[in-house]
């Protein structure tokens, strides 16, 4: 146990609490869970801190999962199916590239992700046109309070957009500790994403290996987002959100251009395009701004406080809350 350690985060702020407990093995979990000191204060759990912004000292105990691991579980149900367990500890993007390396097919369009397993199935993380719920099989997770393992179905997990039950029902009820993911022996591309479908038709690739597409998604990716060792940030801050059809309409007569699609009985709004519209994109509130190249992403310009993260945040929201009648919601989590 260490008392005020600084704790590692992408946005590389400030951050401590009154205990930061590493754990690497199951045994030392179960130990730690036994102990009750988790059941007695506030706890936070963290893997690769790439979704929080510290603005305050953390009064409780964080616990750091680093537990590691990748192993090919066998065959799944379906013809050419394969199940693949990772450990939450291991780092997202290596997870990513070790499935591609050993032709483990399905997640080639979430690679570059900030993170860990272990915050994919809670945040359902979404990238290309895929997301966490459509490779995830089930999450092995242990229950805080009573030290209880239980394994979760994909459908026990109520995935919605960047959402999950350990973020709604079960909110820091539960410790991710491995996940298992239904992947492919064959490789199919998902080249849905407008985007992906230009770059590879741009550098004349018909036929894209899965390595081809994971670098290409990668450079599309870093072409807009700042990479975490460069500058800081915690990837893209707020959610798209998700308005009424009449609220839609009314939008798109003052705003034509506006960016949009159908989604979920109503219209999914580019929130992006809205604070760069505020005219926010590029500009700085003291030594946090709104990155140049993508408005959805929050940076830290240099011996940034998460005091001035959260200002910032406010001032965004309420401004494109002004403008547009449209209430963003944070994707990172302010703590």
């Amino acid at each position: 146990m260490e008392q005020n350690i600084h704790i590692p985060n992408t946005f590389g702020l400030p951050a401590t609490a009154d205990r930061y407990i590493v754990v690497r093995s199951e045994a030392e979990l179960l130990s730690l869970l036994g102990s009750g000191l988790l059941v007695q204060g506030p706890c936070l759990i963290v893997g690769g801190g790439s979704n929080i912004v510290f603005a305050n000292h953390f009064c409780g105990t964080v616990v750091h999962i680093e537990n590691k691991g990748i192993r090919l579980l066998g065959p799944a149900s379906e013809a050419g199916g394969l199940l693949v367990e990772a450990a939450a500890g291991e780092v997202w993007d290596g997870f990513v590239n070790h499935c591609i390396d050993n032709r483990w097919h399905g997640a080639e369009n979430l690679v570059a992700i900030p993170g860990t397993v272990g915050a994919s199935p809670v945040q359902n993380v979404g990238a290309y046109g895929v997301e966490a719920k459509d490779i995830i099989h089930s999450v092995k997770a242990y229950e805080i309070a009573t030290g209880r393992e239980r394994v979760f179905t994909n459908a026990e997990c109520e995935f919605a957009y960047r959402n999950s039950i350990f973020k709604q029902r079960l909110k820091d009820r539960y410790i991710v500790w491995s996940v298992t993911f239904r992947l492919r022996r064959d490789f199919a591309p998902n080249l849905g994403y407008k985007a992906v479908a230009e770059a590879l038709a741009a550098a004349g690739v018909a036929h894209p290996t899965a390595r081809q597409l994971a670098d290409t998604i990668a450079a599309l990716r870093w072409s807009k987002l700042p990479r975490p060792e460069e500058m800081g940030s915690a990837g893209s801050f707020f959610k798209n959100p998700i308005v009424s059809a009449d609220h839609y309409q009314r939008l798109k007569q003052e705003y034509p251009d506006i960016a949009a699609f159908a989604a979920e009985g109503g219209y999914k709004l580019a929130a992006g395009w809205m604070i760069e519209k505020t005219g926010w994109k590029g500009r700085s509130l003291g030594r946090c701004g709104v990155y140049e190249r993508q408005a959805l992403v929050l940076v830290n310009r240099g011996g940034c406080t998460g005091e001035e993260v959260a200002a910032l945040a406010r001032a965004v929201t309420e401004e494109v809350q002004a403008r547009f009648g449209v209430a963003l919601e944070k994707e990172a989590i302010i703590i």
